[in-house]
């Protein structure tokens, strides 16, 4: 299997590191980005550094900051194959407490982060003829919990979850892919250090690793037949509920 080069946001800890060193692991070049250079600078030598590696900090609500992660993507490694749009938050509010600058924060990291870096790495996938979009979403879109408020983050998750179905149709012709993996609560410092007493939300009775989703990630970028899906990777959370 040829080299390929893969990029990923919000990859200075958690999910986004993981994948990058599976990618890395297996041989591919990867580009990986976080808004706090100090952290990004981290993860770039915890995974090694080295000619496979290179890294760009940057706000992906910003536009701007894909198109550097793209010119950097080709600077070193002549092309652009993989996005993995990994940036992004949660957090819990009652909904008649959000105002509009709550609302902002998701919309820009979760949403702009997904669309405006996917506007900026697309264009290279066309000229190359082929090129995988994979979004971070979340089950809770279509699996609400009444005890987690979280009016703000999930509305900007079920855009993603439409985003990914529309590029998935607009591109699908000129053999780009787009798809959506969708986590139930991960072992990650956003879920901090109480994450385990969620186990009991998933059917397998424990919370999820980076490595489940990561395994999930790098499958779906090499699977040549898979489009417009939306995969959960959330140990039954969606399919079922232990009784208390």
């Amino acid at each position: 299997m040829k080299k390929q080069t893969i990029i990923i946001t919000g990859a200075s800890s958690g999910i986004g590191k993981e994948v990058a060193r599976l990618f890395l692991s297996q041989g591919d070049h990867v580009v990986i980005n976080s808004l706090t250079s100090e952290k990004l600078e981290q993860a770039y030598h915890e995974l090694g550094g080295g000619e496979n590696l290179a890294m760009v900090a940057g706000n992906v609500r910003d536009k701007s900051t894909g198109e550097k992660l793209l010119a950097m993507a080709l600077e070193k490694f002549g092309s652009a194959d993989v996005l993995i749009n990994n940036a992004g938050i949660y957090e819990t509010k009652p909904f008649l407490e959000v105002d509009e600058a709550y609302l902002d924060r998701f919309l820009n990291t979760n949403l702009k982060g997904s669309f405006f870096t996917t506007q900026a790495i697309l264009p290279q996938m066309l000229k190359q003829r082929g090129g995988v979009v994979i979004n971070i979403g979340t089950p809770l879109v279509h699996h609400a919990l009444g005890g987690a408020p979280s009016t703000a983050p999930i509305a900007s998750k079920g855009a993603i979850h439409a985003l990914t179905l529309q590029l998935a149709a607009e591109f699908g012709k000129q053999n780009i892919r787009v798809n959506t993996i969708a986590p139930g609560v991960i072992r990650t410092p956003m879920h901090g250090e109480e994450a385990d007493q969620s186990a009991g939300l998933h059917l397998v009775n424990r919370i999820g690793e980076v490595e489940d989703i990561a395994q999930m990630v790098y499958t779906v970028a090499k699977s040549n037949f898979v489009s417009g899906a939306i995969i959960d990777v959330d140990g039954g959370m969606g399919a079922g509920h232990h009784l208390n």
